[in-house]
């Protein structure tokens, strides 16, 4: 399946008020792509994302937690149907290797694995500047036996 065949939900800003869960994201995380086991998200980190200005004043830089919440935001939206309602259990490891400014166009690339009663994720982020982190997200959900 791709991007064009997503319809309304590749965008996933409703998803955030249907959850009643809060974000420091002001801006919404695009689906691209969903080819199981892997699936692809964009965002745009534009000036105006309301993180920036405290971090840090005068040369802003998104922030890593930041990173990680495009991630969650990308496996809630691109999550297999059989898993359910996903609930973040564990964020296993996280390594930022690259800065992200205001502007920066961010693709994510998810890969998706079951195991120990829940779900898998590997995320890759990267900008036209290179890799920017790499996660590893667990989550708890439906797991077909």
């Amino acid at each position: 399946m791709t991007a064009g065949t997503l319809g309304p939900s590749a965008q996933v800003r409703p998803l955030w008020a249907r959850q009643l869960r809060a974000t420091p994201l002001a801006g919404a995380v695009e689906v691209t792509a969903v080819n199981r086991p892997r699936t692809s998200v964009r965002f745009t980190v534009a000036a105006g994302e309301p993180v920036l200005p405290g971090h840090y004043p005068g040369f802003p830089i998104f922030p890593g937690v930041c990173l990680l919440e495009v991630v969650h935001a990308g496996v809630l939206a691109t999550a297999p149907a059989e898993a359910g309602r996903l609930e973040l259990a564990e964020v296993e490891s996280t390594r930022f290797t690259n800065p992200v400014y205001p502007g920066d166009v961010l693709d994510v690339d998810i890969d998706w694995r079951t195991g120990e009663g829940g779900w898998r994720c590997r995320a890759a982020i990267r900008s036209v500047g290179g890799d920017v982190a790499k996660l590893r997200l667990r989550y708890r959900g439906e797991v077909a036996a």
